[in-house]
């Protein structure tokens, strides 16, 4: 087997596994843990695994494409196994040949940890921390929206990111979330929530990424109503009221 495909064979085991050791790893692959050894090094290198005695693990995310100040860093490590858990769940949902909008969140963040691995996507984003990571699937497309930029998330916002938006037609959007109530999905950053609405307005179907505590969390803007929403992926089941309300809007409540 050839270096490159070996490694990106061990990159989906521990991706699977989440933890495997050397052994096992030499063992599936008919070669010599001296061989797995040398290309876990590799791939920790790169940020693709994080190599631990005997074996690798999952790779933590890449904060360092997170350029702003801590409170969104904060922010991604908060649930943080919760989100990794609705990010893998999510990226199964979709297949080489789609077209995605992603906005700026934590949640869609580690959403773009998966679209790393991903291949032959076509990826929109306003965040240059999500572009930066979607870029490295092998074959992804990936669209950088501009405008004004905002450091704390890395993203681009405003009237020219909106303009830009409106040039796009993708077949899904995955966005996150500040909350999810009976009367639809909310959020606390008027320009966050405005370059949500544009995605969802040149987006076929609509993919909501929320771990259990954005449900009834109070949301201060509108974005959209629930029967706008194709699916909505979290790591939990709804409050009964709130899953009642998704039923009803015909939403899908995808557990991770």
């Amino acid at each position: 087997m050839r270096p490159n495909l070996r490694r990106e064979r061990i990159e989906q085991v521990v991706r699977e596994r989440e933890r495997v050791t050397v052994d096992a790893l030499a063992e599936l692959l008919g070669t010599s843990r001296e061989t797995i050894r040398r290309d876990l090094t590799e791939l920790a290198e790169r940020g693709r695994v994080r190599k631990i005695h005997g074996g690798a693990t999952l790779a933590e995310p890449r904060l360092s494409d997170v350029e702003g100040e801590g409170s969104f860093q904060a922010r991604l490590l908060q649930n943080a196994e919760a989100k990794r858990a609705i990010a893998r769940r999510t990226i199964e949902l979709f297949q080489a040949g789609d077209t995605l909008f992603v906005d700026t969140g934590t949640t869609t963040l580690w959403f773009a940890e998966e679209l790393a691995s991903a291949t032959g996507l076509t990826v929109i984003t306003n965040s240059a921390a999500i572009a930066g990571l979607a870029a490295r699937g092998p074959s992804n497309s990936t669209f950088l929206i501009g405008g004004e930029y905002r450091a704390d998330g890395t993203e681009n916002l405003g009237p020219l990111a909106i303009e830009q938006i409106s040039q796009f037609h993708a077949v899904h959007a995955v966005l996150a979330v500040g909350s999810v109530e009976t009367v639809g999905i909310l959020d606390f950053d008027v320009r966050e929530a405005d370059i949500a609405r544009a995605m969802i307005a040149q987006a076929r179907t609509i993919t909501v990424l929320a771990d259990a505590s954005k449900f009834g969390r109070g949301g201060l803007i509108k974005v959209a109503p629930l029967d706008a929403i194709a699916r909505v992926v979290t790591d939990a089941d709804p409050p009964a009221e709130i899953a009642a309300a998704l039923r009803t809007a015909g939403t899908e409540v995808i557990k991770a």
